[in-house]
């Protein structure tokens, strides 16, 4: 018989039932009910083994296609050539390079700040012409860091994207920043919505296809 696969227990007041979760890089998590048995989260990992193989060898795989040269950090389909410089604080783009700071946890934070930095311009550019098109306007736009979700629109027409978008290509950013526009005008997933997509983006389904098989790998 394997070895047991190593997991973190998670409680939540809020779940219902044992959930699953294997993350970006690999790590298996369950989430338990507050009342639920601690055993009954190695149970669910026994049980769900083959999916987790599964999807650990899918994120492996497409970290592999995603991976690019040495030194470098993905920009919407293009590499930029990170440059290292003692006492900077705050990531810099110059042509295709990337200023940054010396190695260590200050770069990671430094340069997802100038990915947001970078993601709200690149959100905009796409998204006035887009809801322009739709002849709607939108309240807001914000940039998150969501676990699961590319992109949302409320009911008020606040649009949040994710800023992990530019590290992939940029057509799959275009997927998304359509996709988001269209909720300005049908909130929900219904034929009329996919139909409206479809008529101002004709080719939406292969990056929304790709995101859907690599987007898990979209990470610095």
């Amino acid at each position: 018989m394997p070895p047991e696969l190593e997991h973190t227990v998670r409680r939540s007041t809020r779940a219902r039932r044992v959930r699953v979760r294997v993350e970006h890089d690999g790590a298996v998590v369950v989430t338990l009910p507050a009342r639920a048995r601690e055993r009954e989260a190695a149970a669910a990992v026994r049980e769900l083994r083959p999916w987790i193989e599964r999807r650990r060898a899918a994120l492996a795989h497409a970290r592999e296609a995603l991976a690019g040269p040495p030194g470098t950090a993905p920009f919407l389909g293009r590499a930029l050539t990170l440059v290292e410089q003692p006492g900077r604080t705050r990531v810099h783009r110059r042509g295709s390079a990337l200023l940054v700071p010396e190695a260590g946890p200050q770069r990671r934070a430094a340069m997802e700040r100038w990915y947001r930095r970078a993601a709200r311009a690149e959100v905009e550019d796409r998204l006035a012409p887009a809801a322009h098109a739709l002849g709607v306007t939108w309240s807001a736009v914000s940039i998150r860091d969501q676990r699961t979700r590319w992109g949302s629109c409320s009911a008020s027409g606040a649009l949040s994207f994710n800023w992990r978008l530019l590290l992939g290509p940029q057509d799959v950013l275009e997927y998304v920043v359509w996709h988001e526009a269209c909720h300005l005008v049908v909130l929900d997933h219904s034929p009329r919505f996919w139909g409206l997509l479809e008529r101002h983006l004709p080719s939406y389904r292969e990056p929304q296809a790709w995101l859907a098989r690599h987007g898990s790998a979209l990470r610095l």
